[in-house]
């Protein structure tokens, strides 16, 4: 199980890094995403699978939405 945990922190600093130096906004708020869904997976090795609902829920879908949507209405 440590194992596991080590791969998806990895995937986790790897997806930060990839944001971080995103060509276009789009790019970056795709890479936040993964990177809250990764969160979310994260949680539920830790054994906290509410904690992981919350943030796959609100991290990854909530967000990401309204990120998208204030990047159109922006380039409008």
């Amino acid at each position: 199980m440590e194992m596991i945990l080590a791969v998806v922190l990895l995937f986790l600093v790897v997806c930060a890094f990839f944001a971080i130096i995103a060509q276009t906004v789009l790019d970056a708020i795709i890479y936040m995403s993964v990177f809250s869904a990764l969160l979310a997976v994260v949680f539920v090795i830790m054994q906290a699978p509410d904690v992981a609902m919350v943030e796959a829920v609100i991290g990854a879908g909530l967000v990401t939405a309204l990120y998208v949507v204030a990047l159109n209405k922006t380039e409008e």
